[in-house]
């Protein structure tokens, strides 16, 4: 009999204690301001009861095993480590929980840490920067709050699966059964191969119980710039978060040989194979990163999507199923080509824009994949007050976000300001970013078909309705689906149809552009309830109707 494994993933939950007092700051709590959080693609104040609730939500499930596809902190700090590894392991003594991770982004810096410089609401609403080194420009200094680098980060993440216990059936490295640090590490090289240092690779394959294999890829690679002259400097090194698997490829080509092993042997002793790191390895919002590029070309998430040469060198290892963070996106991906084969499961995270996490049925043939929203979070709302005093104090409204009403809708405010304050600034032709700001529907399809009489019925929205829905289901698919009132979907649907009868010159061209990514947004492999046919590559709701192949 085909044994099913049920897993709970929970992707980036950047774990931030707000009642952390940081030595040396005077504060009363660790909360972070608003316009920090606003500033940002995710919430920080309310990630440790988001991860809790997600927690609650595994164990309520009946999952045993949850795997954390990186960032499981904030940005490192030892503190926030402490904590999250402390509530793990309280689920663990309550309810036989056991959490495996990988290495994300947010979890260390190369082999000394970086500084870090946050802002927090003070005592009296007051704005409060605190910087972990030399705290320039009056900002209240605090060592404790810095990046860890990985050998001290790892070393209080070690029973998160970088370790093995003695119960474990299976452990090894790519580099063999030895579990020691010394033993694990490889040269982190500069692009140019003049310049590196010896970093661990943390990667690993775990039996923690019969028949499960859990194989781990430690694909946040930290490596200096080229013509770098002090290894201990920060600012020296690349940024993990821009290198993804196209740095795996480049930096530690060993783990190839080693996946595709790990996966024959798997095949051949029936074993049930996952495998996840934190960058995806497939295009992770719908396969249009390119034409979002094109469109948008400093789309922070469009630019590092992986390219085919990395899905086609993954393909060859045999390993069919792979799950992924760091995007914040929900998604589902499947790349078939000549030499094999696979799906990534791109997971969102608790504290992003729409917050769920994935829960999976595995067997060694096929996959039961649910995606399950975090609509409601006990104890998000614990620094709303802080918000509102940082308001006041300010000279401000309070935040429209502390009257949304459950976390769902507080990470939808929160993904509106972003829109509006960040990617139509920082990413959009001014032109459209304009027009977007000035006009309703009823102008854009002038714009587009001036021929037309444009629908009365829809024709006065705002279109910074359009850019915020276009956002939510480029993000979250059809988890966001029933946030999009039924006759703005007929709408869009209705414009996607025409626009090969369209004006396709400067703005107008752009605005084709970003609707025909928004038709690539609605027509998603379905995340919701899917089953994945790991052996024939295919994707099918659990109706069993057979899905459109999403490939590279």
């Amino acid at each position: 009999m085909n044994q099913i494994y049920r897993i709970a993933v929970i992707a980036d939950p950047h774990v931030h204690d707000v009642a952390w007092q940081p030595a040396g700051a005077g504060l009363a709590g660790a909360v972070r301001s608003w316009a920090d959080t606003t500033a940002s693609t995710r919430v920080f104040n309310e990630s440790l009861p988001a991860f809790r609730a997600a927690l609650d939500r595994a164990t309520a499930e009946g999952a045993r095993i949850v795997i954390v596809p990186g960032d499981l902190t904030d940005d490192g700090q030892r503190h926030n480590i402490e904590v999250a590894v402390a509530l793990i392991a309280e689920y663990e003594r309550r309810h036989g929980l056991r959490v495996f991770m990988t290495p994300g982004n947010h979890d260390f810096w190369a082999l000394k840490g970086r500084p870090q410089r946050k802002e927090f609401v003070g005592r009296d609403g007051s704005r409060v920067i605190v910087g972990s080194h030399a705290a320039p420009g009056g900002a209240v200094s605090s060592p404790e709050t810095a990046m860890l680098g990985a050998p001290e980060a790892l070393t209080l993440m070690a029973d998160l699966g970088f370790q093995p216990r003695t119960d474990d059936l299976h452990f090894e490295t790519p580099f063999g059964s030895d579990a020691r640090w010394s033993s694990r590490t490889v040269r982190a090289a500069s692009p140019d191969g003049t310049t590196g240092f010896d970093m661990i690779d943390a990667s690993y394959l775990i039996e923690p119980v019969v028949g499960l294999w859990l194989l781990s890829i430690d694909a946040n690679i930290v490596a200096p710039r080229d013509g770098a002259t002090d290894l201990d400097d920060p600012t020296q090194m690349l940024d993990p978060s821009d290198g993804g698997w196209p740095a795996v490829l480049r930096t530690r080509p060993y783990l190839f040989p080693w996946m595709c092993d790990v996966a024959e042997r798997a095949r051949r002793s029936g074993k049930a194979l996952v495998a996840f790191s934190h960058y995806p390895v497939l295009d992770a919002l719908a396969g249009a990163s390119a034409l979002e590029c094109a469109l948008f070309p400093s789309s922070g998430l469009a630019r590092r999507a992986p390219t085919v040469e990395v899905a086609r060198r993954f393909a060859e290892t045999g390993v069919r199923l792979h799950l992924s963070g760091h995007l914040h996106v929900n998604d589902t991906a499947v790349f078939r080509d000549e030499w094999g084969g696979f799906f990534n499961i791109a997971v969102p995270s608790p504290v992003g824009f729409a917050p769920a996490m994935k829960l999976l049925d595995v067997a060694t043939d096929h996959v039961r994949l649910r995606t399950i929203r975090l609509d409601d979070v006990p104890g998000h709302d614990a620094a709303f007050d802080d918000y509102s005093r940082e308001a006041g104090a300010a000279g401000d409204p309070s935040p429209k976000a502390v009257s949304a009403g459950g976390h769902l809708g507080f990470l939808d405010h929160h993904l509106c300001a972003l829109v509006g304050a960040r990617y139509m600034v920082r990413e959009w032709p001014r032109d459209m970013a304009e027009f977007v700001r000035a006009h309703r529907f009823a102008d854009l399809e002038r714009l587009l078909w001036p021929q037309a009489t444009p629908a009365a019925s829809t024709g006065n929205v705002a279109l910074t309705v359009l850019a915020e829905d276009w956002y939510r289901l480029r993000k979250a698919a059809d988890l966001a689906l029933d946030l999009v009132p039924e006759a703005r979907l007929a709408v869009y649907r209705r414009w996607i149809g025409e626009l090969h009868h369209a004006e396709a010159a400067d703005l107008a061209g752009r605005f084709i552009a970003f609707i025909s990514l928004l038709g690539r947004y609605l027509d998603r492999i379905p995340t919701l309830d899917v089953a994945l046919d790991l052996e024939a590559l295919v994707a099918a709701p659990s109706q069993g109707r057979t899905l459109r192949r999403q490939t590279v």
